[in-house]
């Protein structure tokens, strides 16, 4: 059996103002039962930030963003330091079980798998909506019941809980930066597109989803609500129509027509059931993300009709990826 890949850890920050939720996500991360061999924070573009986390975080490398501002350019730039064979990404605000460096690394073992992704659980930080549908926890950014309950092949990752074999990024050219968010803008989908490329040149390339590799991931109070709720669906709407244009189009909405034939009626059916808490409110946010999605993809798919410049290549990482940049770390991992 082949031994483990060395891992580097990959968090990205923009704001100072989830200082605490920050520091929480990288202590997760140095208490790992299987430590990893490097830790990158990338500060997208804020210099009060980078000050104070290079001053209080001993054990992390920590960077600034070196391409375009946005979340694509800051994966870019910590998949450009990392030293390890593999590179895991962690949300800001989302904090690791101890477990979970463990039991990404564990299916690297196998020469076919590209990338392993896991369970991002959700930790509503004012209580659940009662209307809020489970099949639509990847609005505020977890995994949603329609996933694989088991270990399963999959066509993408969510990007607070993911990981890939440097090579694979480095050879794809990284993720998109003209596709993902910048600061709060709710645009997302980089990780589907970069997924898609990555199984475009290698077909027989396996990428692996997890559950048991599980992060628990923070929902602020203003998540929880319908105004929030219709935004992130359009946006992705928006985001899902920009794939489609960078990708082929019958992979790119693969997993979405599977979604819409059985996820959302089985959803629909089970609201409905005897007993179930606020069905009615249930149904009308299941039709609200249905129609606010497809409404963005509407519009996204529009837009792109009428524009006349081609899609925009994909962040290379090239010669800078093969070498790492060092930055000068304060203490030890634990």
């Amino acid at each position: 059996m082949n031994s483990a890949p060395s891992l580097s850890v990959v968090v990205c920050a923009y704001t100072c103002d989830r200082w605490d939720d920050l520091r929480a996500a990288l202590a997760s991360v140095q208490s790992q039962h299987r430590p990893p061999d490097d830790i990158v924070l990338v500060v997208d573009h804020c210099a009060d930030l980078h000050r104070l986390a290079r001053d209080r975080l001993p054990g992390v490398r920590v960077i600034p963003n070196r391409y375009r501002r946005g979340l694509s350019g800051a994966r870019n730039t910590g998949v450009a330091a990392a030293v390890g064979d593999v590179v895991a990404f962690l949300d800001d605000d989302a904090v690791a079980h101890a477990s979970w460096t463990d039991r990404l690394l564990t299916r690297y073992t196998d020469p076919r798998v590209a990338g392993v992704g896991g369970l991002v659980i959700p930790w509503w930080q004012s209580g659940r909506p009662d209307w809020f549908p489970p099949e639509f926890d990847w609005v505020v950014g977890c995994s949603y019941r329609g996933l694989p309950e088991e270990p399963a092949p999959v066509r993408n990752f969510i990007g607070a809980n993911m990981s890939f074999r440097r090579s694979e990024l480095v050879a794809a050219g990284g993720f998109r930066t003209d596709l993902g968010r910048v600061g709060t803008r709710p645009l997302g989908c980089e990780e589907t597109e970069l997924c898609l490329r990555i199984k475009s040149r290698h077909p027989r390339a396996v990428l692996l989803y997890d559950p048991s590799a599980a992060v628990r991931h923070r929902v602020p109070a203003a998540r929880a609500s319908w105004s929030y709720f219709r935004s992130r669906c359009y946006a992705e709407g928006l985001s899902k129509a920009l794939v489609a244009r960078h990708s082929d189009g019958t992979a790119a909405l693969s997993s979405e027509r599977t979604y819409l034939r059985s996820t959302v009626p089985r959803a629909m059916l089970r609201a409905l059931r005897p007993g179930r808490s606020a069905p009615v409110r249930t149904v009308a946010a299941l039709s609200l993300g249905v129609g606010a999605t497809v409404a963005g993809y509407a519009v996204g798919s529009a837009r792109a009709l009428r524009s006349v410049t081609p899609p925009a290549a994909p962040a290379v990482l090239g010669a800078a990826g093969a070498a790492p940049v060092r930055e000068s770390t304060r203490g030890a991992l634990s």
